[in-house]
């Protein structure tokens, strides 16, 4: 399967929300519990960047989901590290491109002047750890009953990986 990626313009962010909000309501992959509003995922999700990329995946021509970089802290001193996100869309799942996409963005990461990837995951989040643990992130944090979504209350770990 041939995998591209093509950085996120404005216009992308309507078909982004889309995905985003399949997650909201169907996963433990993120704590919102609500659909966002475009300016809302732009809080985290940028266009244009110079350091903090956002790409969607395709999978030959259809889009399969997308990834990003963004602040792991708005604090200058942590301007050599990123939290690293993917997000597919579930009929793309379980065929390697999640792994195409954090070596994606691992290169433009490296190539940016970043020194640390950080990956935040709820802890019932087989699929993601897997993911990153393969990817050769190791688990550097693990917050306990931090979350609670559709009842339940979750933890959140946390993966790091130098680069």
């Amino acid at each position: 399967m041939e995998i591209k990626f093509e950085e996120i313009r404005d216009q992308d962010l309507p078909e982004v929300k889309k995905i985003y909000d399949w997650y909201v309501a169907n996963s433990t992959a993120t704590f919102h519990t609500g659909p966002v509003s475009v300016d809302q995922l732009k809080e985290f999700l940028y266009t244009a960047h110079p350091v903090y990329k956002s790409y969607l995946i395709f999978a030959h021509t259809d889009i399969a989901g997308y990834c990003f970089l963004t602040y792991h802290k708005k604090r200058q001193a942590y301007d050599r590290t990123a939290e690293v996100t993917v997000y597919l869309k579930p009929e793309f799942c379980k065929k390697g491109i999640g792994q195409v996409a954090l070596g994606w963005l691992e290169k433009k990461a490296s190539g940016s002047g970043l020194k640390n990837l950080i990956g935040t995951i709820s802890g019932d989040n087989e699929g993601s750890i897997a993911l990153f643990q393969k990817a050769g992130f190791t688990k550097c944090a693990h917050f306990k009953n931090v979350g609670e979504k559709f009842g339940k209350v979750l933890d959140v770990v946390s993966f790091q990986k130098e680069i």
